[in-house]
């Protein structure tokens, strides 16, 4: 009678057998959970760091004017009021409410206008073959070496002969036709398979229901990336509306803040209940959209 030859078991044979396909993973040494600590506690310090300014924001909007000067200063109102936001509602020579909700309306028609741009332009520059191709996407990306400061005078001459001064036409179009976007956009049509484009032209479909059909809803990330930059950029822009809107119920939050500021330049209560009034929709959109910004950032740098 031949002995048979005993194998030793192989790692995670047992887990196998058992009817679990991967293989249990073996535990993490000394080494490796002391260096994820670590990791993870210099996470939370950089996020306490970031966070911090605008946590104490909003905690200072909900105190009183007097408690809101103490020294040193607190972090927790003591009492809570919401005193500094109904004054900052109610006041006539600072409509701080009208303003956010010209600042609303502005950037939410900007973004939209960026997207549709930029959108409509980087198609072509990134699929299509003409003449002059590379010339002009050449073009588009050198303007994005050109200071926005530059363009302001000549900016301000056309939109005075279109006869948009002093509306809030003049802060949505003008820079709708955005150099980025088309580029960012571009880069991101690149890592679209083309096979998905050959396939529905093999099935009848036209350049432009292709890209209405089959890109555009490939391309949500990005467009939904593209959209929020854009908005933050129109929302945060302070110099250009103070140069096209003089009437004070058609200025943007950010030019009406700095109004505020002037008006209470002690009332760190009401400052604080305007910038978190200004604060809170980047918040909120940055926090719904952030599953698209991450896959679209990734994604546009696939293919060059």
């Amino acid at each position: 009678m031949t002995a048979t030859r005993s194998t030793p078991a192989r790692p995670g044979s047992e887990h196998e057998a058992a009817g679990h396909p991967f293989p249990r993973r073996r535990p993490l040494s000394k080494a490796a959970i002391a260096g994820r600590v670590l990791r993870y506690a210099g996470l939370i310090v950089l996020a306490a760091i970031y966070v911090s300014p605008l946590v104490f924001m909003f905690l200072t909007s909900f105190k009183s004017g007097p408690d809101a000067t103490s020294v040193p200063p607190t972090w927790i109102p003591d009492p809570w009021t919401t005193q500094a936001y109904e004054t900052v509602f109610s006041a006539t020579n600072t409509p701080v409410l009208r303003w956010f909700l010209n600042s609303m309306i502005a950037a939410t028609l900007h973004a939209a206008l960026v997207v549709v741009t930029a959108a409509l332009a980087a198609y072509p520059l990134a699929r299509m073959n003409f003449r002059g191709r590379s010339l002009i996407l050449a073009l588009v990306i050198g303007t994005l070496l050109v200071p926005p400061v530059i363009l302001i005078v000549p900016s301000f001459l056309v939109v005075n002969e279109l006869g948009w001064l002093n509306t809030l036409v003049a802060v949505i179009v003008p820079t709708a036709a955005s150099a980025f976007g088309v580029f960012f956009l571009r880069q991101f049509f690149l890592s679209i398979p083309i096979e998905l484009e050959e396939a529905a032209e093999l099935d009848g479909a036209n350049k432009w229901t292709t890209f209405t059909r089959v890109v555009l809803p490939l391309a949500k990330p990005a467009l939904a990336t593209l959209a929020l930059l854009a908005f933050l950029t129109n929302w945060n822009d302070f110099l250009w509306p103070v140069y096209v809107l003089f009437s004070p119920d058609l200025q943007t939050l950010p030019a009406g803040l700095a109004t505020l500021q002037s008006a209470n330049a002690v009332r760190y209560d009401l400052l604080m209940a305007g910038a978190a009034l200004a604060s809170a929709p980047v918040l909120a959109l940055f926090i719904f959209l952030q599953r698209y910004i991450i896959e679209g950032v990734a994604r546009s740098g696939v293919k060059g």
